[in-house]
């Protein structure tokens, strides 16, 4: 079986609603919306005009966690002044889940590498999700997609260090490093889970950097702009964004691919279709 992604060259926020509702797939009850805030400092993430549309028609809340690392978004106070000045707060219902402690634990029965998540507990007021990601490179994971915002970005802060330590928060920066790559899917896992499978992504492929937008400092985008993915199915759309970043021609290609690469990102995807999370297989329909 493989599962639909749809498609478009079309990089707006309008075409962002015309994808989700070709899925014909509705978010029921209170609708957590996972985006990411971006680092003061970055010039690359996705920004709150883009994602208006989609966001004023879901109706649902905007959601982040703090950060596990120095920055303007590793402490509650400094998170919520980052949500105003980004615009999140002033477009948006916004809701840093782990604002407050204690975290919500997710278990993970079936998981490689860690057995247990820990999230914003605020989580628990919600009942399906829509991940809004900005597809682009990343220092540690070789790319960011869904898949890395189900993991690291609805992981609190502490949760963030435990999936970095592959279990063992202390050793964030220094645990094995495919170790860390399976947490991540073990991680995407146990949300997927929770919701039980309630959960839209979009991939937005434009400011292709190498780096996350949780860098204060990143590299200017390596690649042209290629477009926005939509689908129930958060291996087939990181799989497929991945996949048009291979068959591209632009002279950034290999630039990008090399970050990936070096990372081992693609055991993330791998281990998350092992995991059940999806499949890599898929159909790509094209709504230009």
């Amino acid at each position: 079986m493989s599962s639909k992604v749809y498609f478009t060259t079309n990089l707006t926020g309008e075409a962002v609603v015309k994808l989700y509702k070709a899925l014909s797939k509705s978010l029921d009850g209170n609708v957590a919306i996972k985006l990411h805030s971006g680092e003061p400092g970055n010039q690359n993430f996705i920004q709150a005009d883009f994602w208006k549309p989609i966001i004023d028609m879901v109706g649902g809340t905007v959601v982040e966690c703090n950060t596990a690392y120095d920055g303007e978004r590793n402490t509650t106070e400094k998170h919520l002044e980052t949500f105003k000045k980004h615009g999140w707060a002033d477009n948006f219902k916004v809701d840093l889940l782990d604002a407050e402690g204690p975290d919500l634990k997710l278990e993970i029965p079936d998981g490689r590498v860690i057995k247990e998540n820990y999230v914003g507990k605020n989580l628990a007021n919600y009942d399906s999700m829509l991940v809004l990601s900005h597809f682009k490179g990343h220092p540690m994971g070789g790319y960011g997609g869904a898949l890395k915002q189900l993991s690291i970005g609805v992981a609190s802060s502490f949760g963030k260090a435990y999936i970095h330590g592959a279990g063992e928060p202390e050793k964030i920066w220094t645990a094995d490093h495919d170790l860390f790559l399976q947490s991540m899917a073990d991680a995407a896992k146990s949300v997927i889970d929770y919701f039980g499978g309630k959960i839209i992504y979009v991939n937005v492929m434009k400011n292709l950097s190498v780096d996350c937008d949780c860098c204060a400092v990143a590299e200017d985008p390596c690649m042209h702009d290629i477009g926005i993915l939509v689908s129930d199915d958060p291996v087939a759309i990181d799989q497929a964004c991945i996949d048009l970043v291979y068959n591209s021609t632009d002279k950034g290609r290999d630039h990008f691919i090399k970050r990936v690469e070096s990372r081992n990102g693609l055991l993330t995807i791998s281990a998350a279709e092992g995991l059940g999370c999806g499949t890599r297989k898929y159909q790509l329909i094209n709504l230009d």
